[in-house]
């Protein structure tokens, strides 16, 4: 099920940059970021970094090929790495199981959610719903910009964009693709991987730069 590429452009705001991290003692890009409920993990290559948000501390490094998005399903650590997805224990840093990816290489977010894994797919502007046991594509969203990282918050899919030296961060219906709204970086500001903490915060990987930032997320009306 494949979706239209006409999306309707929701206007931008500035996004909140409330709190920068990294870089981190030998890794000089940041791809994949996931929250396990009290770390941030960021894979940065050959290397999964897992600081405390609050210390901004490194607590724990994983030796893992790790070029791309980041997951966690409230057990498991899922990794991007090159044309595969990697199922890994955190507590061993053993690989559990892989499955294909679905963009052969051409991967970027990795998010988890009701039972699913959602991949981005950078240049191929798409997001695909994925089993997880299997790899076998559920579904395919389309967007209308490059798509970097991935993640689901209360019900919402929120994916950051890449293009240049612009991105944003960027809810849309996970139905149509149509953009809701949009968090705007500063221009040379990237986001690579992208996660919520489940409450006001995404951690944004800032690619090259070395960086994670924690981005404000907006309020919900209440009314």
């Amino acid at each position: 099920m494949s979706r239209s590429k006409d999306k309707s452009q929701a206007p931008a705001r500035a996004a909140e940059i409330v709190r920068e991290y990294g870089p981190f003692a030998g890794a000089e890009h940041i791809h994949g970021i996931t929250h396990d409920g009290r770390r941030v993990w960021a894979a940065t290559g050959a290397k999964l970094i897992a600081f405390d948000p609050e210390s901004g501390e490194p607590t724990r490094t994983l030796d893992r090929a790790c070029d791309a998005g980041t997951a966690f399903d409230g057990t498991y650590l899922y990794q991007i790495a090159e044309a595969r997805i990697d199922k890994i224990d955190p507590a061993t840093g053993n690989v559990v199981a892989s499955i294909p990816a679905p963009g052969h290489g051409s991967d970027s977010g990795l998010a988890w959610a009701e039972g699913s894994l959602w991949v981005g797919q950078y240049r191929d502007r798409k997001i695909h719903q994925i089993d997880p046991a299997t790899g076998k594509v559920l579904r395919t969203i389309e967007s209308n910009r490059f798509v970097t990282g991935v993640t689901w918050v209360d019900g919402e899919l929120w994916h950051g964009t890449w293009e240049g030296d612009e991105s944003d961060i960027r809810r849309i219906d996970p139905n149509s693709g149509t953009v809701l709204e949009r968090l705007q970086m500063p221009n040379g500001i990237n986001v690579s991987g992208l996660e919520s903490d489940g409450g006001e915060l995404f951690y944004a990987g800032g690619g090259s730069s070395g960086k994670v930032r924690a981005v404000r997320r907006p309020k919900r009306s209440t009314s």
